[in-house]
Parts: C-alpha cells; sequence; structure tokens
C-alpha cells in the first residue's frame, strides 16, 4: 500500500508542471495534470471517429501516463523545433523512476503503457497521439492564437508537428482542424 500512495503523492507534482497554453477565460496557464485529464475527456468523447475495434480503455490509460514523465523534465511546447532526442531520454529515465515507485506488475505495466504512446505503432496509440497534438490547437482555436503568438509560433510549425499524426490516429479530427487553422492563419493567429 505505502508504494501506491508514495506514486500517488509524487503524481501530484505533474499539478505543477506549467504548460504554455492557457485554460478558456482564465489568465493563468493550464498545468499537464489537467491537459491529461482533459485529453482522456476527449478520447472518450470523440470515441466514434476513432479506428474501428480501438480499445478505449487503453487509450485512456495511455493518456493518463503519457505526460508522467513531465514531474521531472518541464513541459515542452509541443510545436518546439529540435532537441526531441534528449528530449525524449530524459523523460525515459524520468518515466522509469516513477513507475518504479510502484510494486509488481503495476510500474512495468505503465511503463509499457508510456512506451506503447511513444512508439505510436498501435491503434490505439496512434489515436492517443492524435488526442495529445489536437488539445493544444483546440485550445488556440479558442483563445485567439493566445499561445502561437505568444511562443511565435508559425501556422507552417503547426502544420507540421500535427497533421501527420492527426491524421494517422483519427482522420476525421483533422479533417475538423485544417479548415479552422487555415481560417486561424488568415485572422493573424500565429506567430512569424
Amino acid at each position: 500500500m505505502q508504494q501506491i500512495i508514495d506514486f500517488i503523492l509524487e503524481l501530484d507534482k505533474l499539478k505543477g508542471v506549467t504548460r504554455k497554453v492557457k485554460p478558456l477565460g482564465l489568465s493563468r496557464y493550464e498545468n499537464s495534470a489537467e491537459h491529461s485529464w482533459q485529453l482522456a475527456m476527449l478520447a472518450l468523447s470523440l470515441s466514434a471517429y476513432a479506428p474501428a475495434g480501438t480499445d478505449m480503455d487503453r487509450v485512456v490509460r495511455m493518456l493518463l501516463v503519457h505526460d508522467v514523465g513531465e514531474i521531472d523534465t518541464g513541459d515542452t511546447l509541443a510545436f518546439v523545433e529540435g532537441g526531441w532526442k534528449e528530449r525524449k531520454a530524459a523523460e525515459l529515465a524520468a518515466v522509469e523512476r516513477i513507475f518504479g515507485l510502484l510494486p509488481e506488475p503495476q510500474g512495468p505495466l505503465f511503463l509499457a503503457l508510456w512506451r506503447e504512446f511513444e512508439q505510436a505503432e498501435t491503434p490505439e496509440s496512434r489515436y492517443a497521439n492524435a488526442v495529445d497534438r489536437a488539445m493544444p490547437v483546440l485550445l488556440n482555436l479558442s483563445n485567439e492564437g493566445q499561445s502561437w503568438r505568444e511562443n511565435d509560433v508559425s501556422h507552417a510549425r503547426v502544420v507540421a508537428r500535427i497533421a501527420p499524426p492527426i491524421q494517422a490516429g483519427c482522420p476525421a479530427l483533422w479533417t475538423y482542424l485544417e479548415a479552422r487553422i487555415e481560417d486561424a492563419r488568415q485572422r493573424g493567429w500565429f506567430g512569424a
């Protein structure tokens, strides 16, 4: 029991990891725990658009663990270019430490879910990645490009970063987003 309590209390630190986008109607930035919860809800809500046979329970479990490494590494803006190999190595070390707090078989199971998300080779992990890439876009589309403008993120950089994983994991979601992203470009909601 104590190992599980220690793990859960370690996860509380995810609430203190600040991201670059603001929740709607708030002046503060969201945190990674809020982000993970919202992704799980988005994935379940969009389940009719997931590939046939997608195990939604597995998707939700992946989304709940996918950012746990940020407890040690912090969050990186999704649209940053370069440094991803080093970032992912640091996240792996972090999740190995954090999931290592749990007893067998829980720790290895959570680590396997994290790895599956990162590899994006299963229908569930591709769908989970699509949802993860879409949520910051949905928030930016709803707040006039707040984090894109604040961080000087171009339209081309957003499309290059999100289009392939969203198309691979949830094509209908990309169809929905593509025109709205173009409209945001025309409105001047992107950086240089």
